[in-house]
């Protein structure tokens, strides 16, 4: 192909999804899911506080969104494949994940090195670490694979 043969597009790599669990158009105003053609899993949009790493697994377990009822807590592998370091404050896709804080997300995975901490997610600049289990963050859900 020469310099001026149409170019060719690589397909989203997410899908909003609605309260009924079906795909929506790329510029639809309100959805509750994503879906990730990259892992094929899907995450929660909404996300939530919580005062600890023991609350985060019963959270993220009660979130109901898109009409799925099997949501988890993701492990460190899974969530770190959505930050996006080519962003900072928030280090995400806000076109599909608007309103994620630029803070940190728990994760299933214990952190080896020390007992009482597990890795987390920081949205702010997209890098994970070892956080104590007893200090606040977020929770974003996933379903799929595991």
């Amino acid at each position: 192909m020469n310099a001026r043969s149409k170019e060719i597009t690589q397909p989203a790599r997410f899908t909003k999804i609605g309260a009924d669990g079906k795909p929506l158009p790329a510029d639809a105003k309100e959805w509750e899911v994503v879906a990730d053609s990259k892992t094929g899993k899907m995450w929660t949009v909404e996300t939530k506080r919580v005062s600890s790493h023991g609350k985060a697994g019963g959270a993220a377990k009660k979130m109901k969104a898109g009409g799925f009822d099997d949501w988890r807590l993701p492990d460190v592998e899974d969530l770190f494949l959505l930050a996006d370091r080519t962003r900072h404050n928030p280090a995400i896709d806000t076109e599909y994940f608007p309103d994620t804080p630029s803070d940190w997300f728990w994760t299933s995975t214990p952190y080896a090195p020390v007992a009482g901490y597990s890795w987390d997610v920081s949205f702010s600049h997209g890098y994970a670490h070892g956080g104590r289990h007893d200090h606040d963050g977020f929770v974003r859900a996933v379903r799929g694979g595991q």
